[in-house]
């Protein structure tokens, strides 16, 4: 099969389309013939050699795909070849075939494209469980919700969730067209991070009040804004570190506010826990997929032999929503 090899780490220009081995889908796996792959900051990181794949996964990169059911490994039940699916992956999307196991499968919802629902896993996984799950953000309806990043792949997903379960969303971007972009998706508010500090507006448009959760892709360098952002009782999510790995934080302003801070991240989880996410994503976000109160932001459609282009367009910050690879 053809896939995007990193020939060593560094920038864009070391991702090459190679010929390699076939993946075999072992016990409890399928194959797939991608139809595409969607982009994710992971995988610049592990172009990079700063995040490599778990143990006894793929090499390659790519951590969610759509595409149609190739062979079924032993054991595998309920799929058939042929079927048009996307899936959650630990890598090995920037390939025509990927193993995949069968509880990191979702049908392809109504009314969604094969190629557009390469777009789905990572993001919606990634928002349910973080954002709404039980042991992370707990986001009820009538809560406040910050989301930083509004219009990447993640931010777009969220807020459009966020506002489908009746919270109010705040949402922060670098640009005015940007902003517009995260009110027209259902943002309450929408805070240009270069114009103004996010949490002296939060703290006007609550009076003082806070938010009761942030999900937050910058780490070290929003740190003491976000605690400074959180209402009493809130829960602040990381799960990016574009801002630092090592930040300050007031520990006795935690104190008072009784608030908490979750790190979290999907790929390295058990395949048990990551078939449960999948479970409570196709339950709670797909009928949201389907009735169209969410969907898939797509920025552009590029191929296999454009990985290069398509990380350095995701490193420019330029994109709205997902950058897609098809391959063919």
């Amino acid at each position: 099969m053809r896939a995007v090899v990193i020939t060593e780490p560094g920038g864009p220009q070391v991702l090459e389309v190679a010929e390699v081995p076939d993946p075999v889908p072992g016990p409890g796996e399928v194959l797939v013939r991608v139809a595409a792959a969607a982009l994710n900051r992971a995988d610049i990181l592990q172009r990079q050699g700063n995040y490599p794949p778990p143990p006894g996964t793929s090499p390659y990169l790519g951590m969610e795909c759509s595409g149609t059911i190739e062979a079924l490994g032993e054991s595998v039940a309920g799929w058939s070849i042929g079927d048009e699916v996307c899936a959650l992956l630990s890598g090995g999307g920037y390939a025509e075939l990927v193993a995949v196991p069968v509880g990191q499968l979702m049908q392809v919802p109504a009314g969604v494209s094969l190629v557009d629902a390469a777009a789905l896993p990572e993001a919606a996984c990634t928002v349910w469980s973080m954002v709404f799950g039980a042991d992370s953000g707990r986001l009820q309806p009538g809560e406040r919700f910050l989301v930083h990043g509004g219009t990447s792949g993640i931010g777009t997903m969220a807020i459009q969730l966020a506002h489908a379960k009746g919270a109010q969303v705040f949402a922060t971007a670098g640009t005015p067209r940007k902003t517009q972009i995260c009110l027209d998706l259902g943002a309450d508010v929408a805070i240009n991070y270069r114009a103004e500090a996010f949490d002296e507006r939060i703290a006007a448009e609550t009076e003082l009040g806070g938010v009761d959760v942030v999900l937050d892709n910058m780490g070290a360098s929003y740190l003491g804004r976000n605690l400074n952002s959180l209402a009493t009782g809130g829960r602040l999510i990381v799960l990016g570190l574009q801002g630092g790995r090592k930040g300050e934080l007031d520990l006795g302003l935690l104190l008072v506010k009784r608030a908490t801070v979750h790190a979290a991240g999907l790929r390295g989880r058990s395949l048990t826990q990551k078939a449960e996410i999948v479970a409570e994503t196709l339950n709670a976000v797909w009928p949201l997929v389907e009735d169209g109160s969410v969907r898939p932001m797509i920025d552009r459609v590029l191929t296999l032999d454009d990985a290069a282009e398509a990380h350095r367009l995701m490193e420019s910050s330029e994109h709205i929503g997902k950058i897609l690879l098809r391959t063919s």
